[in-house]
């Protein structure tokens, strides 16, 4: 079995720290003075990795970091039990609500939000089976 550590890059740890801990409820663990704070209480550590604005995650490349709201293939998608409350947690602690709100889906409810780094983060709630509803037979 492997062990899964989610990094997310911010421009303001401590800014960081005070939204993923009020928003999601993690605790802080283990920290590097202002470069590095690692959650826990999900399914897997979430490691705070501060970077500046502007400089470059890779080298060779003209990439540059970025925390306006921003699109990249990998996000975060956290069960929750009160969508509601949840949502309202995480609009308090500076997310954005995005695409209209809160969506139903066959699976249950969620809503898409952005982190106050232009990360994405969805909130998910399942009702029934869940994702079980959605898998082939």
């Amino acid at each position: 079995m492997i062990e899964l550590r989610i990094c997310i890059d911010v421009e303001n740890l401590e800014r960081a720290l005070a939204f993923y801990t009020r928003a999601l409820g993690l605790t802080p663990g283990r920290r590097k003075g202002d470069d590095w704070v690692e959650l826990l209480g999900g399914t897997s550590p979430i490691d705070l990795l501060a970077q500046p604005a502007g400089s470059a995650p890779v080298p060779g490349t003209a990439a540059v970091r970025d925390y306006r709201r921003h699109w990249t293939p990998v996000h975060l998608d956290v069960t929750v039990r009160d969508l509601d409350a949840a949502v309202q947690r995480a609009r308090d602690a500076g997310a954005t609500l995005e695409h209209g709100g809160l969506q139903t889906r066959p699976w249950g409810r969620m809503a898409v939000l952005a982190d106050p780094f232009g990360h994405g983060l969805c909130l998910l709630e399942f009702h029934g089976a869940g994702y079980d509803a959605l898998a082939d037979s």
